[in-house]
């Protein structure tokens, strides 16, 4: 934790959880690996190993940003300081649009070069058919129905919009020392973050297709399931600021916490209009609509 310095920097005090932190990710990539391979430990050794990693980073995660926030409220974070956690965030976010570009990579890999398939709707599986006459490739199996992307799609497309525009104005009513428009604009960003995620879940419920058989169905899912992950993370990070702002935390000069939050909502939004348009508009082109 910081400690009180006049000085642009401020020197950091012992702390353990940077350590734990560490050794916690370390724990949980190995459980995630020994899980996948039960003949090495035991299923039982790799669950354990897998939790006790997660349990972790759980715990350093609230006490690390419990600390930073300590920092903060202290006045710790110096105008130098503020800006090289700027830079942090901003290489954070840029290794989350690369995270992104592997699956759009793969989605569009897998649409731009398909293997020849056949669909079986009953099964809701497919079949190779390399080295028979006459097959025709195909990204979507003759026969598979994907979701209307003018229908919930486009729904929570207009969502994430609007929520952009209400973290936005939470973020003019802080600067402008409006506190109650900083919690209005909160409220309303959390509430349509939420429904955003029960309409997609409520999408993967009535969707004519599950997550195996075919790369369509598998990188569809990989993409808009964890841009739905990052909903809810988004989400969370805003209800924390929600919860600073009741208690009076942050003033129009040092308020990094909540821009992070609203930058990593921004980022989220600019990810979903790309998933709209490549996946569920481009990529379902053509095909029978459920």
């Amino acid at each position: 934790m910081a400690g009180t310095a006049n000085h642009d920097y401020h020197i950091l005090e012992p702390d353990i959880w940077p350590l734990v932190g560490s050794i916690s990710a370390l724990t949980f990539t190995s459980g995630m690996v020994l899980s996948w391979h039960p003949d090495i430990l035991g299923p039982i050794a790799g669950a354990t190993v897998l939790w006790a990693g997660l349990a972790g980073l759980i715990a350093t995660f609230f006490m690390w940003f419990r600390n930073i926030v300590i920092e903060a409220q202290r006045g710790d974070h110096t105008p130098v300081v503020q800006l090289h956690m700027r830079y942090g965030m901003i290489l954070f976010i840029a290794s989350e649009v690369m995270f992104f570009v592997g699956w759009f990579w793969s989605f569009f890999d897998f649409a731009l070069f398909p293997t020849p398939l056949v669909y079986d709707a009953a099964a809701d599986s497919t079949t190779s058919l390399f080295g028979e006459a006459g097959a025709i490739a195909a990204f979507i199996p003759k026969g598979m129905e994907v979701l209307d992307p003018f229908a919930l799609p486009l729904l929570n497309t207009l969502i994430l919009l609007c929520s952009g525009t209400t973290v936005t104005w939470a973020h003019h009513s802080l600067i402008h020392g409006d506190r109650v428009g900083l919690k209005q604009g909160l409220w309303a960003t959390i509430a349509l973050g939420i429904l955003f995620s029960c309409i997609q879940a409520y999408e993967y419920a009535v969707a004519p297709f599950g997550f195996g058989g075919n790369t369509y169905s598998s990188a569809f899912y990989m993409a808009t399931g964890f841009h739905g992950f990052h909903v809810a993370v988004g989400t969370i990070f805003l209800g924390v600021c929600l919860y600073r702002a009741y208690l009076g935390h942050f003033t129009p000069r040092q308020h990094f916490g909540f821009e992070a939050a609203a930058w990593y909502w921004h980022f989220v939004d600019v990810v979903w209009l790309f998933l709209f348009v490549a996946v569920y508009v481009w990529g379902g082109w053509g095909a029978e609509f459920h």
